[in-house]
């Protein structure tokens, strides 16, 4: 029999298992290619990828505006568990609603799907935000690890059911493998929603006695955190850090079936390959929680980018669609313990008062990542004409990005700052 602390931390964990169908199915799979083909197909190549563009840039942007804000809502009323509840809903509504909706209705499918991503991405400064309470004294990295780990099998698994199903429509009594994939947009709210119930009946946040500051106002309060943080310099340099290796590592998720397709690859291979990298980051992730637990969770992080740095130079040199598979198992080896890591070290910097202020500037600059790696790949390319040369480029992130790294102190969990006080 499970007791309450467990089951805090599965029903936390599950989550990810819940809500990585949405980035391995829609964000990843499905919606750029059903976009392109079926509810945009009206308009050109150039005009429909411009869109989605816009789209996935507008949702970003839109929680990198609100994340520091809700953070500070989250903590002032104690409201962690139920925001990201109530986040996680628009996100499945608005994904169900993609389902009904037909070709030439790009418009509308636009605004859907960013409020779906909205949603996603505002639920995950709360979950991370939670990962504070429910972890035992020691345990952070190895339950941050389960957490990615769980969301790299669930991803995979619900990715290859639909994958599955769409290539034989009939098996679910369907004639057109477009009705399948429609229908794929409810199948992936059923599974964040269904999912999410263990978090909502066995997840505990930790309640604290109400202090003066939440006669400030939001607005205030957000003012104070930032103020907070970045003076702090262990914080400030980590959290630079992040933001240039995260960028890196979000920039080879972002562009690694481009980089392929520009290579000549066919659109199977590449499907294969997301496929490996999620089945094999399942048990990386969990491993890497207790290797990060035991030898230091800066010393894993560091391996994880240095192997990041191999996998560009591999890239450049590769040459055969087994090469891509190769590249793909040492991209699910190390994306989730670095993702992991990256969250249970700055964990163990955060007030435990402040989880949700502070990991919502997290997650701002997690969100404003991939945006220097694209346009260095981009203008690399233009310049050299050469795709090899622009995934080399990424080596330039990696590399300050560890070297910035390195000089953060090591630190043990605390639910204070006070022992970096300058």
């Amino acid at each position: 029999m499970l007791n309450e602390k467990n089951k805090s931390i599965i029903g936390w964990a599950m989550y990810d298992w819940a809500n990585s169908v949405f980035v391995t199915v829609v964000i990843a799979g499905f919606f750029p290619i059903i976009f392109k083909t079926y509810w945009a197909a009206d308009l050109n190549s150039n005009e429909s990828t411009f869109w989605l563009g816009l789209s996935n840039a507008l949702a970003s942007l839109a929680v990198v505006v609100i994340a520091p804000f809700l953070g500070t809502i989250g903590d002032k009323f104690y409201l962690r568990k139920e925001l990201l509840l109530g986040c996680m809903l628009v996100g499945v509504v608005t994904t169900a609603a993609l389902s009904g909706l037909s070709q030439g209705d790009w418009i509308l499918v636009i605004i859907l799907y960013v409020i779906a991503s909205i949603g996603f991405m505002a639920a995950n400064v709360f979950y991370d935000a939670l990962l504070i309470p429910v972890s035992a004294q020691g345990q952070i990295d190895k339950i941050s690890g389960l957490g990615y780990g769980l969301g790299y099998l669930g991803g995979g698994l619900s990715l290859a059911v639909c994958v599955y199903i769409s290539q034989q429509p009939e098996i679910i009594g369907y004639s057109e493998p477009i009705d399948v994939v429609l229908m794929s947009f409810i199948l992936v709210a059923l599974w964040w929603f269904l999912f999410s119930l263990p978090l909502a009946m066995w997840t505990k946040d930790s309640k604290y006695i109400p202090t003066a500051k939440n006669s400030i106002s939001v607005f205030r309060q957000t003012y104070n955190v930032f103020k907070d943080v970045f003076s702090n310099s262990q914080v400030r340099l980590f959290l630079i850090a992040y933001w240039v290796y995260i960028d890196g590592v979000d920039t080879i998720i972002r562009m690694a079936v481009d980089y392929g397709m520009a290579l000549g690859f066919a659109s199977d291979d590449l499907i294969v390959a997301l496929l490996i990298t999620q089945f094999v980051g399942f048990p990386a992730a969990i491993l890497y929680g207790y290797i990060g637990s035991h030898v230091g969770v800066k010393k894993s992080l560091l391996v994880g980018i240095g192997v990041y740095m191999l996998i560009t130079w591999l890239g450049y040199n590769m040459s055969s669609v087994t090469d891509f598979y190769i590249l793909a198992v040492l991209i699910g080896l190390v994306q989730g313990g670095v993702q992991a890591m990256s969250r249970s070290l700055f964990a163990r910097m955060v007030p435990a008062d402040k989880t949700a202020e502070y990991f919502g500037i997290y997650n701002m600059l997690g969100k404003s990542a991939a945006i220097i790696g694209p346009l260095l790949m981009g203008g690399v390319a233009l310049l050299t004409e050469n795709h090899r040369y622009s995934i080399l480029s990424l080596l330039i992130l990696f590399i300050i990005g560890a070297f910035l790294l390195s000089k953060v102190e090591n630190v043990k969990h605390s639910s204070t700052l006070s022992e970096y006080k300058e």
